[in-house]
């Protein structure tokens, strides 16, 4: 018995896959919706940047808050003097990292339009 390679057994329908992909492919390229983009590339990365520094700061606010009620309780139940003032020392530490991420977002959304139209160039 004779053993066929593989395009021996192939060859005559070859066409016909050819064929049916080609119509698959042309199907798809036809039914597909254009997208068009509404907004240029630096909206679109200003409103990203927004929403993530939104969440950013909230969750930072909700954690800050957190830990500082933990700072305290660990202050107030403390019998070691050390511990006590370990404890208010990152008090101090967890609100000065919370004024400086909510510092970022202050700067951003009042100083940064100042400068907005300072970047242009005019022939």
């Amino acid at each position: 018995m004779k053993k066929q390679n593989f395009w021996g057994r192939l060859g005559p329908r070859l066409p016909k896959y050819y064929t049916q992909t080609m119509v698959a492919v042309v199907l798809c390229a036809c039914m597909v919706t254009p997208a068009f983009a509404l907004d240029d590339m630096w909206t679109v990365a200003n409103r990203i940047i927004v929403d993530v520094y939104g969440k950013i700061a909230g969750v930072s606010t909700v954690l800050a808050g957190l830990m500082s009620a933990v700072a305290v309780v660990g202050a107030k139940l403390s019998n070691n003097q050390h511990k006590v003032d370990q404890a208010w020392d990152w008090l101090k530490r967890i609100w000065i990292a919370w004024m400086i991420i909510n510092g970022i977002g202050a700067f951003i959304a009042y100083v940064t339009p100042l400068f907005s139209g300072l970047a242009t160039l005019t022939p």
